[in-house]
């Protein structure tokens, strides 16, 4: 399959409304499991939790264990009040079809499992990498990401962390599934960049809002020489390492072969979310020392990390463009706005 920029494969052109969308959710049976695990991975975390978590996160070690279990379930409502911006100001859009930007079934089937396979080594080969330098095991967030850490990482360890991501999940994939698909075909093409423009300015807005009024303003607390220097630099560390590569493996290539394979959008959005969870299997808060630890990792894994893929996911499929929630939804808020005192920290600017 191989089409120009200009082709215009499968365009929905008929909104549908709030209320049936919610319906069609809602009635979902992929929803429906997602909710009652949910519930059931609270039930098993607390129970395991007895009353305090073993993870490395000084920015909410003085947090309340209760409020820090409702965290992840505060951050879903507010992602859900986000999905019906998003629908708001995209419902006078002619919203594409991404399962028409896919190959037929058999080949969309095998190039999804090559391309999770392909994942799956190559986080394998970060967690190998890591130590083999003196690091800390490589993921998709550099240790200290979003919630801080007890010792900072090195110069060189950051910037081996971003270009490792950066290489392995993004430019090696783009350059293999460029050979056969448009940028259009791989999300990375906007068909209305003034609607896109809105989107993510809106969507940043009130991301940044929420995650300085309720989860981290250490930014405002950098002196300007900090803010200046450290702003721009954490913008490019974590566009390299964690924004592009999220970008390319997921939503450009991955998106579109899930609407093909199931052919259905809330199923997509369900899988985007699990595939970015899976994504940070190994964070650099995570706890390895007992099979207790090993759980509550993997359960917080999921409760951070999926409601974010979801976003991510419901940004790219009402747009057709990769791009609106790399900007929109993850370079700026949250990195460039919590993790700025990380990479003045990193970089020991005065």
């Amino acid at each position: 399959m191989n089409t120009n920029d200009q082709a215009a494969p499968g365009l929905a052109a008929t909104p549908s409304s709030l209320r049936s969308a919610f319906r069609s959710i809602v009635s979902h049976r992929g929803v429906r499991a997602a909710a009652a695990l949910w519930v059931c991975g609270y039930v098993v975390a607390l129970w395991l939790a007895q009353g305090s978590l073993p993870f490395d996160r000084p920015a909410v070690a003085g947090v309340p264990f209760a409020a820090q279990m409702a965290g992840p379930t505060v951050g879903l409502i507010e992602i859900f009040v986000l999905m019906v911006v998003a629908f708001f100001l995209t419902r006078r859009r002619v919203i594409p079809d991404l399962s028409a930007r896919a190959p037929a079934f058999p080949t969309a089937a095998r190039e999804t499992v090559f391309i999770l396979v392909y994942a799956a080594l190559g986080q394998a080969g970060g967690w190998i990498l890591g130590p083999a330098l003196g690091f800390r095991p490589f993921s998709f967030h550099i240790a200290g990401t979003v919630f801080g850490c007890t010792v900072t990482p090195g110069v060189a360890e950051m910037w081996t962390w971003a270009f490792y991501n950066f290489i392995v999940f993004a430019v090696a994939p783009y350059l293999y599934f460029r050979r056969r698909y448009s940028n259009l075909e791989l999300n990375l093409a906007s068909r209305d960049r003034r609607g896109d423009f809105l989107l993510i300015v809106v969507i940043m807005v009130l991301e940044s809002i929420f995650e300085l009024a309720f989860l981290d303003n250490n930014i405002l607390r950098l002196n300007p020489h900090q803010a200046l220097l450290g702003a721009p630099l954490a913008f490019i560390v974590f566009f390299i390492g964690t924004v592009l590569p999220t970008m390319v493996l997921i939503y450009a290539i991955l998106l579109p072969r899930y609407m093909r394979l199931t052919g259905s959008a809330v199923s997509t959005v369900l899988l985007g979310g699990l595939t970015y969870a899976a994504m940070h299997i190994v964070e650099g808060w995570s706890a390895f020392d007992s099979p207790r630890d090993i759980a509550l990792s993997l359960l917080f894994v999921l409760f951070q990390y999926f409601g974010p893929g979801m976003m991510k996911s419901v940004l790219t499929l009402r747009t057709g463009n990769a791009w609106v929630h790399a900007f929109g939804y993850h370079a700026v808020a949250p990195h460039l706005i919590i993790d700025t005192p990380l990479v003045v920290k990193i970089l020991r600017i005065a």
